[in-house]
């Protein structure tokens, strides 16, 4: 895969959709390659079999499979902004569970998350304005992070911006673990029973270590 220096971007969606549309023609001509690095490619027409669903962020710096130098069809990747849980990633992870068996759903939240910065900003600004479906995930993180605002607010004093927000992403990924574990019958019981584990875990965009949360 050609790298592209930062900044270096198409300047239109026709241009975005010619890059796209050559990429995947390199893709398909390496597939030829006897030493491609995912040769069973063909193995995963009918059928799949992921060993662990990540319900991870849309953020582009946080490709799933990268990050856990894992294969086509090793994971059950839901990506959506702030990791947020909502009926359709329920549904998405039940899906998985009930149709391949899989014992292991991790929420990957990340360092520096775009999502979480906009929920504090709006509880430090009011006056900020989101579009409403923008603002539909910033409500969905926001009870994670309202107390440790009226916390840090309440010391007094200039507020660590950046505390804040890190304190928040590790927050909002514990908050995503727990309506998993308990807004889904299937999963409830599941994880009650010792036949689902699930965790939360944050990628470091500096170091790119993932350290899982103490569950």
């Amino acid at each position: 895969m050609p790298s592209r220096n930062q900044g270096d971007k198409p300047k239109t969606g026709e241009e975005a959709l010619q890059w796209l549309k050559s990429g995947n023609a390199r893709y398909v001509k390496s597939l030829t390659d006897p030493n491609h690095p995912m040769p069973a490619r063909h193995e995963l027409i009918s059928e799949q079999d992921p060993f662990a669903i990540i319900l991870g962020c849309s953020d582009a710096r946080v490709p799933v499979e990268i990050v856990f130098d894992q294969g086509l069809g090793d994971l059950f990747v839901i990506r959506v902004a702030g990791n947020v849980v909502a009926p359709s990633q329920i549904g998405s992870i039940e899906f998985a569970v009930e149709k391949f068996g899989t014992r292991l759903v991790v929420v990957l939240g990340h360092s520096h998350c775009g999502a979480v910065t906009a929920c504090v900003e709006a509880l430090m600004n009011p006056e900020q304005n989101y579009t409403t479906n923008l603002q539909s995930i910033v409500d969905r993180i926001r009870p994670s992070v309202y107390n440790l605002h009226e916390l840090a607010t309440a010391k007094g004093g200039d507020i660590d911006v950046q505390e804040l927000i890190d304190r928040s992403i590790s927050a909002n990924v514990r908050m995503s673990v727990s309506q998993l574990k308990h807004a889904s019958r299937l999963l409830e019981d599941m994880n009650r029973e010792g036949e689902l584990l699930i965790v939360g875990a944050e990628y470091d965009l500096d170091t790119g270590e993932v350290e899982f949360l103490p569950m």
